[in-house]
C-alpha cells in the first residue's frame, strides 16, 4: 500500500540533524496563516494534537499530522517531505538551520486511492 507521507534522503538527513539536536520530534502539515503551508517540525509535545487532527505516517521514525479540514485538500495525493537550503519557516525547529522542510505532492493513482481510503475508514 501507498504511503500518505513520504520523505526524500534530504528530508531525512534533516530529520536527523534535528532529532540528533532536539530529541524526539513531531511533524504538522501546516494549513497556511503565517508560515504558509510548511510542514512544521517541533519538539514532541510542544505542539497540541487533538481529534481533529489526522495521523498521516511517520518519516524518520517522527510522526506526521495534519488537520482534517486540510487533508481534504491532500487526500488524494502523497506528501513528500523535502529539504531545500535556506531559511525555513519561523515557528519550526529548522528555522535555525541552513535548510528547511518543503511539502511536494503527487497524486495517488485510482488503485492507491482505493487502498487509501479504505484503510483511513
Amino acid at each position: 500500500m501507498a504511503e500518505r507521507v513520504i520523505a526524500t534522503k534530504e528530508g531525512l538527513n534533516l530529520i536527523e540533524l534535528i532529532k540528533s539536536r532536539h530529541g524526539a520530534i513531531m511533524f504538522y502539515q501546516s494549513g497556511g496563516c503565517c508560515d504558509g503551508s510548511a510542514p512544521m517540525c517541533y519538539v514532541e509535545g510542544d505542539f497540541k494534537i487533538d481529534e481533529n487532527d489526522i495521523y498521516l505516517g511517520t518519516i524518520g521514525d517522527v510522526p506526521f499530522y495534519i488537520h482534517r479540514a486540510q487533508y481534504e485538500y491532500f487526500k488524494h495525493t502523497q506528501l513528500i517531505i523535502h529539504a531545500i537550503e535556506g531559511r525555513g519557516a519561523s515557528f519550526s525547529l529548522d528555522s535555525v538551520e541552513n535548510m528547511h522542510f518543503i511539502t511536494n505532492s503527487r497524486v495517488f493513482t485510482t488503485e492507491e486511492y482505493e487502498e487509501i481510503k479504505s484503510s483511513f475508514n
